[in-house]
C-alpha cells in the first residue's frame, strides 16, 4: 500500500472535499442487507473509464463504461495526456453510474479493486489515485489488479472452467499465451516481441486512410480492417506469417507491418494517388493483412496446444484454450482459431463481447 500511495502521489488526486460531496451524493438504505461480499472495479489502464460490481458468486449488480474511441479517432491514435484528461472527466460519474446501477452505497461494499499495471501510466494514475482517495475515506480494503490476470480469468464468470488452461490474450495492447494454474498462477509461454495484432491492424487501418472511407469513418482500425475485409480478395496479396521456422510461441507483428506499408506505397505509386487517398484495392489487402494475422495467431498457438498436451499440462477431463481480449471479437481470428481447437481436440471458450475489451467486471 506504501508503494501504491507513493506512485499515486505523482498523479493529481480528487480533493477531499469533491471526494466528500461525491459520497453525500448516494441515498443509503439502512434497512438492507447484502448475502454476499461486494466488490467495485475499478478500470482506466487505457482508453476505456469502466467501473463494475460484482458480488463474491460473480453476479454483476452494476457497471457502467465511458469510451474515448470516437476521440482517439479524431486524434489518429491514443494520446496519453488525452486520455488522462477524459478518464479525470469521467472517473467519478462512471463509479456513482455502476454503483447506482447496482443498488449499492459505497459504505455497503467490502473491498475495492483497481487495476494498477500494466497499461499507460497517466491512465492508470487517474483510477489509482480515486480509488485510494475512497478507499481512504470509506476505510476498505484495497486490492490491486494486474490487468492481464483480469482478462484471462474473466471467463470463469462466464464458464464453468477448471484450472489449468491456456489462455490466449490479444488486444491493441498486449499479445501472449499463458497456461493458467490458478488465480495467481501463470506459466508464460509466449508473448510478442514487438507489437501487439490490435495495434498493427489499428497502424494499417490509419495507412489505409479508412477513416475516410463512407463505411468505416466511425470504426476503430481494428473493426475496420475486419468490416472491409468481407469485401475483398485475400488471394490478390501474398503476405507470408512472421517467424514460421521459430521454434517456440512468441509472436512478432512489426515486420509485417513494414512489409505491407512497402506494398501501400508501391500500390499508391502505381495508381497515381497521394498518401492519404483510399486505394481501389483497400479491401484486397485488409483481407490479405486480416488473414496473414489470423494464420500466424493460429500457427503460435497451435505450438502452445502442442506443448501442454505433450507435457501433460492440461486439465485431465477437458482441455480449453480460452481468448480474450478485444482482437478476440475479430470472427476471422476466431475461425482460424477454432480449426486449431478442432484439429487439437481443444474446447475454445471466449467470453461475451462486451467482456473481452476493457471493462469494470472482469477487476472486480
Amino acid at each position: 500500500m506504501l508503494i501504491l500511495n507513493k506512485t499515486a502521489g505523482v498523479f493529481s488526486k480528487p480533493s477531499k472535499r469533491n471526494m466528500y460531496e461525491f459520497l453525500r451524493s448516494f441515498h443509503f438504505h439502512p434497512g438492507k442487507r447484502f448475502l454476499h461480499k461486494l466488490v467495485l472495479g475499478i478500470e482506466t489502464s487505457c482508453d476505456d473509464t469502466a467501473a463494475a460490481v460484482v458480488d463474491e458468486t460473480g453476479n454483476v449488480l452494476g457497471e457502467a463504461i465511458h469510451s474515448q474511441t470516437e476521440v482517439h479517432l479524431k486524434t489518429g491514435g491514443i494520446i496519453p495526456p488525452v486520455a488522462q484528461q477524459l478518464h479525470r472527466e469521467n472517473i467519478q460519474r462512471i463509479v456513482q453510474e455502476a454503483l447506482s446501477a447496482s443498488k449499492v452505497s459505497p459504505s455497503e461494499l467490502s473491498a475495492i479493486a483497481t487495476t494498477i499495471k500494466p497499461g499507460l501510466a497517466l491512465s492508470l494514475g487517474v483510477g489509482l489515485s480515486f480509488s485510494l482517495q475512497l478507499v481512504d475515506q470509506l476505510k476498505k480494503p484495497f486490492i490491486p489488479i494486474h490487468h492481464m490476470e483480469a482478462h484471462a480469468l474473466t471467463i470463469r464468470l462466464t464458464n464453468k472452467v477448471e484450472f489449468p488452461f491456456l489462455v490466449l490474450l490479444i488486444s491493441g495492447g498486449h499479445c501472449l499465451l499463458a497456461l493458467v494454474r490458478g488465480v495467481s498462477d501463470f506459466l508464460l509461454l509466449g508473448k510478442s516481441l514487438d507489437i501487439a495484432p490490435g495495434d498493427m491492424l489499428d497502424k494499417v487501418a490509419r495507412r489505409l486512410s479508412l477513416i475516410k472511407h463512407p463505411e468505416c469513418s466511425t470504426m476503430s482500425g481494428g473493426k475496420a480492417i475486419e468490416h472491409l475485409a468481407k469485401q475483398g480478395n485475400r488471394l490478390h496479396f501474398d503476405f507470408k506469417p512472421p517467424m514460421q521456422h521459430a521454434k517456440n510461441c512468441d509472436f512478432s507483428f512489426s515486420g509485417l507491418r513494414h512489409i505491407i506499408d512497402k506494398m501501400i506505397m508501391q500500390k499508391e505509386k502505381e495508381e497515381g494517388i497521394e498518401k492519404g487517398q483510399i486505394l481501389s484495392s483497400a479491401a484486397d489487402i485488409a483481407a490479405a493483412v486480416q488473414h496473414t494475422v489470423a494464420c500466424h495467431i493460429a500457427k503460435r498457438t497451435h505450438r502452445a496446444i502442442l506443448f501442454c498436451k505433450q507435457r501433460d499440462l492440461f486439465c485431465q477431463s477437458n482441455a480449453v484454450l480460452v481468448v480474450s481480449g478485444g482482437v478476440a471479437s475479430n470472427l476471422h481470428i476466431r475461425k482460424a482459431l477454432e480449426i486449431v481447437t478442432d484439429a487439437t481436440q481443444c474446447t475454445l471458450l471466449c467470453p461475451p463481447p462486451r467482456l473481452c475489451t476493457d471493462n469494470g467486471v472482469m477487476i472486480a
